[in-house]
Parts: C-alpha cells; sequence; structure tokens
C-alpha cells in the first residue's frame, strides 16, 4: 500500500524529531543554583553572636541557649558601658556602701524609654570579664533588678561538647 504525501511528510517529521537531543538551557539552571547558594548562606547561620569588645575576656561554659537580642552591659577592669556607651568606672562603681550603682541605675531607666524593642523585654546581658570581682557583678546585677530588668543573662563562650 503506498503512503499518502501527508504520511510521508509525518514520517519524515518524526523521523527529524527523533534524530534531535534534548537539550537543556545551562544558564537558567546556573541562575537558580546561584540564588540557591545565596539563599542557603544567608540563612544558614542561626547564632547569634554578641559584639565583644577586645579588652574583654569571657568565661567559658557549656551554654546552650542563643542569646537574646537584649541591652548589653560590658564591664572591662576600667569602664562599665551600656550598648557601648561608658557609663561609670569600676573604680566609681566600687565606691561608696551602696547595693546599686547610680549612673548605671540612670542610664537604664532612660534605655527603657529610648531603645524600642530592645528595652521592651526588660533583659539584660551582662558582658563581663572573667577577672571582675564578685562585689562589681553584684551591685551590678541589683542595679539591674532596682531598674526592673529582671531578665539577667550572662555573655559566655561557648566551650566545646566534652565525649
Amino acid at each position: 500500500m503506498k503512503a499518502s504525501r501527508r504520511a510521508k511528510r509525518m514520517q519524515v517529521h518524526h523521523k527529524r524529531s527523533k534524530q534531535r537531543n534534548a537539550a537543556l538551557n545551562m544558564v537558567s539552571l546556573m541562575d537558580i543554583f546561584t540564588i540557591l547558594v545565596f539563599f542557603l548562606l544567608v540563612n544558614a547561620t542561626s547564632t547569634e553572636v554578641l559584639p565583644s569588645p577586645k579588652n574583654i575576656t569571657l568565661p567559658e561554659a557549656a551554654a546552650e541557649k542563643l542569646p537574646a537580642l537584649t541591652l548589653v552591659i560590658a564591664v572591662d577592669e576600667r569602664v562599665i558601658r551600656l550598648q557601648g556607651r561608658p557609663i561609670v568606672t569600676v573604680k566609681d562603681a566600687l565606691k561608696g556602701d551602696k547595693n546599686s550603682i547610680r549612673p548605671l541605675f540612670d542610664a537604664l531607666r532612660v534605655a527603657s524609654t529610648t531603645v524600642k524593642g530592645v528595652a521592651d523585654k526588660k533583659g539584660v546581658t551582662i558582658m563581663g570579664d572573667q577577672e571582675i570581682p564578685y562585689q562589681l557583678l553584684k551591685k551590678i546585677m541589683l542595679t539591674c533588678a532596682g531598674a526592673e530588668y529582671t531578665n539577667i543573662s550572662f555573655a559566655v563562650n561557648q566551650k566545646a561538647a566534652e565525649t
């Protein structure tokens, strides 16, 4: 039986399409992978890192909880800072018999009205050098509690897990 012109044309068309290999557009594929890599790089880090001044050596602990976004009180051997701003010297803070540090108390009160989002939680993170005296640390904690910052955390370097 003889094939019609249309049938011959269809056979030729099918032969042509079988000879052609499937091709991928690599440009758009590379764009997608590039976007995916950037997305993963940006969202892969789930840890929050507190800015640590060079002159503060943090103690080590097996901390499992991530730090929350709170006010940061940095204490080194010379100065007490709130959010990086110097408040009072350590020598002046240790003077006197009071259990609180008045300049720090006033700065915490001002921070509760000016620093929104961070101060609303009424939390504070004390980033103290490991060599500061306990008496100073106790005064700072009592001052924070007096200023109604009752959620007090300590910044530490995370110690490697022991096996």
